[in-house]
């Protein structure tokens, strides 16, 4: 602990005096079969702000970053996230928390009513949503306007397998037919209620177009 202690005490901000600017510790700790309860995961996690948990079960299943968002956490919260970005992710780990929950007692066998049915689809909705391609990150506009046309319910006709595919051919149409809606974003990092009617609009609108094949 004290060793841990010393090295975190490494990161600081640097004063105005000597140019100023900060120092990020990043320690990156590999857990024995994912035990994060172990006692260095845990000697470290009480003396930062947060961790972010990669798991390779994850990993292997395609979602990638892959970033277990049940033990995952930050201790500064929302407070450090854009406006936009933290209106729209709100419920996600609500969502998604319950998505675990569920999908492992499904996988038991039992019968499903239809509200435990749709709440896993749209958890997978999600995940869908979250898995990033290797080395194209988003801008916040088109994160903010992913992670709403998933989170929002509009999507419930779209198949799990095609919904990479929808949220790529989404973020093309609406920077070629809405634009004025990214860059309001962009702008300002909030979603006002105009813009938020805007993304509605604009999702129903390419939905139409995507079932009728134009």
């Amino acid at each position: 602990f004290y060793l841990h202690s010393r090295l975190l005490e490494r990161a600081a901000r640097l004063s105005e005096e000597e140019g100023g600017g900060s120092i990020t510790a990043l320690p990156i700790i590999e857990t024995q079969a994912g035990d994060i309860s172990a006692y260095i995961p845990t000697n470290v996690i009480s003396i930062t702000d947060g961790q972010i948990f990669l798991e390779s079960e994850l990993f292997y299943s395609g979602f990638r970053p892959a970033v277990n968002v049940g033990l995952s956490v930050s201790r500064v919260g929302g407070t450090a996230q854009a406006k936009a970005l933290r209106k729209v992710a709100s419920r996600l780990r609500l969502d998604l928390a319950q998505y675990r929950e569920l999908s492992a007692f499904a996988q038991f066998g039992a019968d499903l009513d239809r509200l435990t049915q749709d709440k896993l689809a749209q958890g997978a909705r999600i995940l869908e949503a979250l898995k990033q391609s290797q080395g194209a990150p988003l801008p916040l506009s088109e994160q903010v306007l992913t992670l709403y046309a998933a989170s929002n319910g509009q999507l419930s006709d779209i198949e799990i397998p095609q919904l990479r595919d929808f949220y790529s051919r989404l973020r093309a149409y609406v920077r070629d037919n809405r634009p004025e809606l990214l860059e309001a974003i962009a702008s300002s990092a909030e979603m006002d209620r105009e813009t938020e009617a805007g993304f509605k609009q604009a999702i129903e609108l390419f939905l139409a177009m995507n079932r009728t094949g134009a």
